[in-house]
């Protein structure tokens, strides 16, 4: 874990007004464009200064780490919104239901069985986005493109699930565009309106192709040291 300061209280009051200026740039409306902040391998003392500031949507990568930090944070800030924005292996679905509100993983109909049945048996009402892999990428989690559409309307019809919108991570060595209107495209053929899209080094692309919600956390938190980092959330 890293620990930061209160700069990411600077940093956050930035990335709102990058926010609020691709938007007037876009034609779009700010209050349009929901703000996750990544916290992903920061502490509950990097993230605090942050959520006194006012922030309450944070996204998290692993179920272990987030159960080591939001339910104390959760007893302090009690309208905080949680989203899993890494994949969800189905050994941590039970988990996963209890921790966050929102899912933004859903890519397989394993997956997508299990919640519907944990979400029945803890009696919760979770949020979910089906992860597109727009890429292709073999190392990559999300559904192929071309079968979208299908799966979002079987996660909606059959198992129940409140899909709200389509989430991508673009190839780090291609330009993002393509992507981000290939999911606005997908999306509007399932009817969906809401796109999870863009990360700190290409939001304000995300935003110029409709993203409602972006997922932001180096540019808040600053950077992260791990071999491991496929992308920079």
């Amino acid at each position: 874990m890293h620990n930061t300061t209160d700069n990411s209280v600077a940093a956050l009051q930035q990335v709102f007004a990058k926010i609020a200026k691709s938007a007037t740039e876009s034609g779009r409306q700010v209050a349009d464009i929901t703000l996750v902040a990544v916290s992903k391998t920061f502490d509950t003392p990097a993230i605090v200064p942050v959520l006194k500031a006012g922030q309450r949507i944070f996204g998290e990568n692993r179920v272990q780490e987030a159960k080591t930090k939001w339910p104390a944070l959760r007893h302090d800030f009690s309208d905080i919104e949680l989203h899993l924005i890494g994949p969800l292996q189905s050994n941590k679905a039970a988990e996963a239901v209890q921790l966050f509100d929102v899912v933004e993983t859903i890519d397989r109909e394993k997956i997508a069985v299990v919640m519907a049945q944990e979400t029945r048996k803890q009696g919760k009402h979770l949020r979910f986005y089906v992860q597109v892999n727009t890429g292709l990428e073999p190392q990559k989690a999300g559904i192929a493109p071309q079968d979208t559409v299908t799966f979002v309307r079987r996660c909606q019809t059959y198992h129940h699930l409140d899909i709200e919108g389509l989430m991508c991570i673009p190839p780090v060595e291609e330009n993002p565009g393509p992507h981000f209107a290939l999911l606005e495209k997908l999306g509007q053929e399932a009817g969906l309106s809401r796109f999870s899209m863009g990360m700190s080094g290409d939001f304000e692309t995300a935003i110029a192709f409709g993203a409602t919600s972006i997922r932001i956390g180096s540019a808040i938190f600053g950077h992260r040291n791990y071999p491991d980092q496929v992308c920079n959330l």
